[in-house]
């Protein structure tokens, strides 16, 4: 009994054939046509319409006398399309995309039909149960549901089915379509000596059996969710985003549901107790490029980002294009500019920086550690050392504290800072000017130089200190860095802390890892 991919190869090798079956479906025949010729100027972007006339809504197509349904000899729309007068006839020549003659006669046809519309084809529902049709001639073509579909199909399209193939090119068509693979001569030896009812059942469920399969098919998926081993743009560096290339090969090869794969990649983080595959899986949602340029506006590359989100989940859940709507109403599919946006907000609430780091490998928040081996069991049992350590630390302190307290007497004593700079014996350099003051040299800053004050302000995450500093602002700018302890003034992925004026306002930050772990404190 030949498999039901047998149908599927013979449906895919005869789907470019035109079809001339009585009846027209909008979806299948008209709706490309009217989208390709005609929804630029009379579809749903009410900016760009012209004469008044939408086509894209049966309603309006029809209340505008365009379209009689079951007369086309009375329609103006069959009579604009037909005519020869340059100054009458649709498309205007102008646009370059005349009619065919057989799109004419779809036209036509579909509206002495009735011209009937139908919903995008994606948002059509899926019936519970499809009747078989009943063809003629499946004696000689059905052994399976699915044959019955493809022959009637090309019945319709007045097509004869292709012939039977000789077993060894089956073979090579299946190992190719399931694994992306040719059959090794061994395999192709023993399938030609198997002639039971069942080898070709055999063959299809052990390429289905095969890690190979789920490699498979995860590459059309992988193209889908624009998947790459590199960040793209200038820099083009690694992304290490390869353990969610490597989960959806095992969502494959495990046959995960697909409600599951999609609940999974969509909101996995969101499930009750998620677990590390169901955290991984949210990766499909920072597949897209990022850039560390330097100069680049951080917010515009976020905002791209969000854009590229809602593209790739229009087009891999909704089977729907929506980049036009991020720019105005879209031409052809039922996508506005509001409803990019409201789809937006799903995406744009990612604690992200918008750029990747210049300065470390480190992939860019929020991210997931993932471990190799028994790492994780290791790195449990560290931290729980480190939390007894800590505590052990925090007792001392007290206890040392306590005795301190007891016996000491109180002297009033200033304390002595870490390190002081009064600029005194710094010289000018760079962008940097030395001036006078009542109390000594002061540094008058004009640009992107920097002074360095070596030999301070190393302290770690659990350090006690204060600082203190006199700044009098020249001129007023959106932001300006005063001090910072840190491979860079902010960077995605960095530690340290800073002062900026932001606005006017003094921002301070304690930063371990930027952004997603961090206290800023704003004046």
């Amino acid at each position: 009994m030949l498999p039901g991919l047998t149908g599927l190869l013979l449906a895919c090798a005869a789907s470019g054939v035109l079809a001339a079956e009585p009846t027209v479906s909008f979806n299948r025949d008209v709706r490309g046509i009217l989208s390709d010729r005609c929804f630029k100027c009379h579809g749903p972007d009410a900016t760009t319409r012209k004469a008044d006339l939408r086509l894209d809504v049966r309603e309006d197509a029809l209340k505008s006398g365009a379209i009689v349904p079951g007369k086309p000899d009375e329609s103006p729309l069959v009579e604009r399309i037909l005519a020869t007068d340059a100054d009458l006839v649709m498309p205007p020549p102008g646009t370059g995309k005349p009619l065919t003659d057989r799109e004419k006669a779809v036209l036509k046809q579909w509206i002495a039909e009735g011209a009937a519309y139908q919903s995008h084809w994606s948002f059509l529902p899926v019936p519970a149960e499809v009747a078989v049709p009943n063809p003629a001639d499946t004696a000689r073509w059905i052994r399976n549901p699915i044959d019955a579909f493809v022959l009637d199909r090309l019945q319709q399209a007045k097509v004869a089915p292709a012939a039977e193939v000789a077993r060894e090119k089956w073979l090579r068509r299946v190992s190719f379509d399931l694994t992306g693979l040719p059959p090794t001569l061994d395999e192709i030896d023993a399938f030609l000596a198997d002639d039971s009812p069942e080898a070709y059942g055999t063959v299809v469920d052990r390429l289905l059996k095969s890690p190979a399969y789920g490699e498979r098919m995860a590459g059309d998926w992988l193209d889908v969710a624009r998947y790459a081993d590199t960040f793209g743009y200038q820099a083009d560096r690694d992304m290490h985003m390869w353990p969610w290339r490597d989960w959806v090969i095992r969502a494959f090869n495990d046959n995960l549901p697909f409600n599951e794969f999609i609940v999974w990649q969509t909101a996995g983080d969101l499930l009750e107790n998620p677990t590390r595959d169901e955290y991984l899986a949210t990766a499909f949602n920072r597949l897209h490029r990022q850039t560390n340029e330097g100069g680049s506006i951080e917010e515009e590359f976020r905002v791209a980002y969000v854009a590229d989100r809602v593209n790739t989940n229009f087009t891999a859940f909704l089977g729907l294009t929506s980049e036009c709507a991020r720019c105005h109403e879209h031409k052809f599919d039922p996508v506005s500019q509001k409803d990019f946006y409201r789809f937006g907000a799903f995406f744009a609430n990612i604690d992200e920086h918008g750029l990747y780091s210049h300065f470390t490998e480190t992939a860019p928040t929020p991210a997931l550690l993932l471990y190799e081996g028994d790492q994780e069991q290791k790195h449990l049992e560290l931290r729980k050392q480190l939390r007894e350590q800590e505590q052990q630390v925090a007792k001392v302190r007290d206890e040392a504290r306590q005795r301190f307290s007891e016996t000491a007497v109180p002297v009033v004593e200033m304390i002595k800072p870490a390190a002081q700079f009064t600029f005194d014996d710094a010289k000018p350099a760079g962008d940097y000017q030395m001036v006078p003051t009542k109390t000594g040299q002061a540094i008058q800053f004009g640009g992107d130089d920097a002074y360095v004050c070596k030999g301070a302000g190393a302290f770690n995450r659990t350090s006690e200190f204060s600082f203190a500093i006199w700044l009098k602002p020249a001129e007023h700018k959106p932001r300006q860095v005063i001090f910072h302890r840190s491979v860079a003034a902010e960077d995605a992925a960095f530690r340290g802390y800073s002062l900026v004026l932001d606005e006017g306002h003094a921002v301070f930050s304690l930063i371990h890892f930027w952004p997603g772990n961090a206290i800023r404190v704003r004046t």
